[in-house]
Order: structure tokens, then C-alpha cells, then sequence
């Protein structure tokens, strides 16, 4: 969908936020439901130079790869009617402008069973991104995310957000790579706190 198809929408639209749109999305939206899509795996492949990192020392945030065994899971927002220009205005700017993401439509599958499949708004960093990382092992990533801090926080925030959501949202799910990241990063707060006790 091009922008301008966006901001000529009628009724509703919906966005799903798989990052850190699941627990602060920061636009007004009618309702929001928990689901996931189908085809695509969450990865902390993308590189964020100003939210969660800086130039110098680029934190790991989630984006999305293609894989049509996989699913992702996250929260819907339903933006309706004058909500919908402000809300993409905004986006464009946070996922967009600074983020290096691209927008794609999917279908989005809400976990409830009574709720309809809808079609939703989601924003992609690809690999011909500037600032898109790429693959890495956990403890490599989980290295990088623990030094990481850019405006509005720590890398490890973002991190422990996420895996927060999963775990009280949707606790019937295991995301291997999102919970491998967490269990290397808290090991390294672990070690330098032990390292640290030792020097006391």
C-alpha cells in the first residue's frame, strides 16, 4: 500500500507491531488485539543508530525475515478515520525516516478464534537497509545489545520489553531467538556483577 493509499483509507486501519509498537505505540487507536502473521520470523537483525544506539556503537532492534514455515506474534491496532493520518504521519517518521523501515501488507491472524483475519500495516527493515546488520549469533548479538544505549533508552530495555510481552501476552509461544538473546544478556549482567563483587 503507498502512502497515499494509506492516508485516503475510510473506516479502519490496521497496524501490527511485532517490536516496540507492542508495548508503546505512542498513537491513538480504536482497539488493539494479539495475534500474529504467518511467512515471516523475528529477528534482531536491524541496526538503530538513534532510539536504542548511536553512530558509534549501533544497538540490535527486531525486524522481520522471510520464511513461510514461520509466524510471528505481536499486537494489532485498529486506527480509524482521522486517527489514521496522524497515526501514519507519525509512523512514517518513527519506522520510516529514522527507523530504515519499509512498509508491507499481511494478514493478520488474532488469537481469538471469534475475531476476523484482517489485513494489517507492517513496517520491514530489509537487508538493502544502511543500517540493517544482518545475522549474528545470540551471545554476538547479546554483546552488542548489553553496551547499547541511544534516546530514549537502553538497548537491553527494548529487549527485555519484548520478551516480557511474549512471556505475559502470549505464553503459549517459545521464540527461541528472542529468549536465547534475553538468557546471553542477563548472563552478562550476571557475570559483571559477580566480577564486580570480587573486587570489593
Amino acid at each position: 500500500m503507498k502512502p497515499q493509499e494509506i492516508l485516503q483509507c475510510k473506516g479502519s486501519l490496521w497496524v501490527f507491531g511485532y517490536g516496540s509498537l507492542v508495548w508503546k505505540p505512542d498513537f491513538d487507536y480504536q482497539r488493539s488485539i494479539i495475534g500474529y502473521i504467518k511467512g515471516y520470523k523475528r529477528r534482531f537483525w536491524h541496526g538503530d543508530d538513534f532510539y536504542r544506539g548511536d553512530k558509534e556503537n549501533p544497538g540490535r532492534v527486531a525486524t522481520l525475515v522471510e520464511d513461510q514455515e514461520a509466524c510471528t506474534w505481536g499486537v494489532a491496532y485498529e486506527v480509524a478515520d482521522a486517527q489514521i493520518k496522524e497515526a501514519f504521519q507519525y509512523l512514517n517518521i518513527r519506522e520510516g525516516v529514522i527507523g530504515g523501515y519499509v512498509t508491507e501488507m499481511v494478514e493478520f491472524i488474532p488469537r481469538e478464534k471469534d475475531v476476523d483475519t484482517v489485513h494489517a500495516l507492517v513496517y520491514i527493515a530489509t537487508s538493502d537497509n544502511p543500517a540493517y546488520l544482518g545475522p549474528a549469533s545470540a551471545q554476538e548479538i547479546a554483546n552488542q545489545i548489553a553496551v547499547c544505549r541511544g534516546k530514549t533508552g537502553h538497548n537491553t530495555e527494548y529487549l527485555l520489553r519484548l520478551a516480557d510481552f511474549m512471556r505475559l501476552c502470549c505464553p503459549e509461544v517459545e521464540d527461541e531467538h528472542l529468549f536465547s538473546i534475553e538468557a546471553a544478556v542477563l548472563n552478562i549482567y550476571r557475570d559483571c556483577k559477580t566480577q564486580n563483587s570480587l573486587l570489593v
